[in-house]
């Protein structure tokens, strides 16, 4: 995609997702039915995969976040680990890495107890060990992904 206006569409809907298509034909200097278009087009071509509401994780009731690795404990077992793992809704995410460990898990519980619990659930359900850091605080994250070659990039 190396199209300018559509890098300043997705720069400015990946800023704020609820902006109008007024806002955004504005913003870009299109009219309304050819922002509504361009969108229509990036989404169908999965550009934009979705939209979500971003929710406080202490307003909510998880305010422990912590990142858990996990490698099998037999390096023979199959890798379906995340598979094994995505009944368990604390996982917020889980990534393939590099070095030790093959997974990195980022996850969100209520307290210390219910971190322990779902680590040992995590350790029972995929046959995996654990190293777990738990998070002081966060600085910032879910922050806009802006297109490369986009205007201010």
């Amino acid at each position: 995609m190396d199209d300018s206006v559509d890098h300043a569409i997705l720069s400015a809907i990946s800023r704020d997702a609820r902006a109008t298509l007024s806002q955004l034909s504005e913003a870009v200097g299109l009219s309304v039915s050819a922002v509504q278009s361009r969108l229509k087009r990036l989404e169908t071509r999965g550009v934009i995969s979705g939209y979500r509401a971003v929710l406080d994780p202490e307003q909510v009731g998880t305010p422990l976040s912590a990142f858990i690795e996990i490698a099998p404990l037999d390096p023979a077992q199959p890798d379906n680990a995340p598979e094994r793992l995505e009944h368990l809704d604390a996982i917020e995410a889980c990534h393939s890495i590099a070095g030790d460990a093959a997974y990195m898990l980022f996850v969100r519980v209520p307290s210390p107890r219910a971190l322990e619990d779902l680590v040992r659930d995590i350790r029972l359900a995929a046959n995996v060990s654990t190293r777990t850091t738990v998070v002081l605080q966060t600085y910032y994250e879910n922050r806009p992904i802006i297109p490369v070659g986009a205007a201010g990039a």
